[in-house]
């Protein structure tokens, strides 16, 4: 007989058992071990269905293929840019991933993009730890400019967004922000004034702070409106 020993969205440590039986299905997070399921990292229980998965509560961002990441570019060579992306290895970025238009042998990189600058890029390939491709062919894609940039766990980054956007579109449309979240956990802020900047900062740490919490949503909206949880 199959049995679920967790709640969805208790905290749970490597080792402790999850499930027992055939009925419940591993995802990220857990391992099959004879008719049982265990936890193999600290995190959050996720229970959908029969699926039952674990959200790490920390650990580094893990580049992966069609990632929407930003980065902040931190050399310039011949054929392109080197971008820090959060990873222990730099990306790269070529000229014609870059851009559409024509770039002469030796042109000036800079007019594009400079050092220091943060760019919306997505991830176009990834080959091992050390090879990672950008491209800033798509929606979105820029380099940024006015506006503040923050830091969050990797992993709370769905939490972040919410379902089918509805999170981050309540902050956007509470605090009359523009905001952009990348995968990687860097996420890129631009009000139309520093105090409403500032609020969906706040906002956004909250989620970050207390993903597990039950009723975020209400507290996140509550805050948003001035009113006390």
């Amino acid at each position: 007989m199959s049995e679920i020993l967790v709640k969805d969205k208790d905290i749970v440590i490597p080792g402790q058992l999850l499930a027992t039986g055939m009925d419940y299905l591993p995802a990220s997070g857990t391992l099959r071990d004879s008719d049982k399921i265990v936890s193999s990292i600290i995190g959050i229980a996720s229970l959908n269905g029969r699926l039952i998965k674990i959200i790490p509560l920390t650990g580094p961002y893990v580049p992966r293929r069609d990632d929407v990441v930003i980065g902040k570019v931190v050399d310039i060579g011949f054929s392109g840019w080197r971008v820090d992306i959060g990873w222990a290895y730099q990306a790269n970025l070529s000229i014609r991933d870059a851009t559409q238009e024509f770039v002469e042998k030796g042109s000036d990189l800079t007019q594009y993009y400079n050092y220091g600058d943060y760019i919306m890029t997505r991830i176009t390939n990834v080959a091992g730890s050390k090879i990672i491709d950008l491209g800033m062919r798509g929606p979105g894609l820029r380099k940024l400019t006015e506006g503040r940039l923050i830091k969050i766990i990797p992993s709370k980054v769905p939490r972040v967004i919410g379902k089918q956007g509805s999170m981050i579109t309540m902050i956007k449309e509470n605090t009359n922000s523009r905001i952009l979240v990348g995968q990687n956990g860097f996420v890129w802020i631009s009000g139309v004034n520093p105090e409403d900047e500032t609020r969906a900062i706040e906002a956004i740490k909250m989620i970050d702070q207390e993903s597990q919490t039950d009723g975020l949503t209400e507290s996140i909206e509550k805050f948003l409106k001035g009113e006390k949880k």
